[in-house]
């Protein structure tokens, strides 16, 4: 089975973009493990990083499974982002969210038993 190992969030403000995803999720970053154009994410599993780009592109998506969508998707608002209105499936409840420079994400929050 292959897995998701190591992944990377493209972004046009590697600082801007660690003060985001810091207070949406309590993210911490490596700072040994960093530079000027890269941030990786402390104790992250997989592993993972910030990767500064030149201009905006979107090519993955990707899906943090969190414990409640509707806060995050708040909190996603009140850090200058922007949300889509969140829906239920099979699956759980999800909602495509994008920061504060336009990369979009999905928050996913599984339905019970999954």
């Amino acid at each position: 089975m292959v897995q998701l190992g190591y992944f990377t969030v493209d972004t046009l403000d590697i600082e801007k973009a660690k003060a985001f995803y810091g207070a949406l999720f309590g993210w911490r970053f490596d700072e040994a493990a960093s530079g000027p154009t890269y941030a990786h994410v402390a104790d992250s599993e997989p592993a993972f990083g910030l990767t500064k780009v030149e201009r905006a592109r979107d090519f993955s998506h990707l899906y943090f499974r969190v414990d409640d969508v509707d806060a995050l998707c708040a909190r996603v608002f009140e850090l200058g982002g922007k949300a889509a209105v969140p829906s239920d499936s099979a699956s759980g409840r999800s909602v495509v969210v994008c920061d504060d420079q336009g990369v979009s994400f999905s928050l996913w929050s599984p339905a019970p038993g999954l």
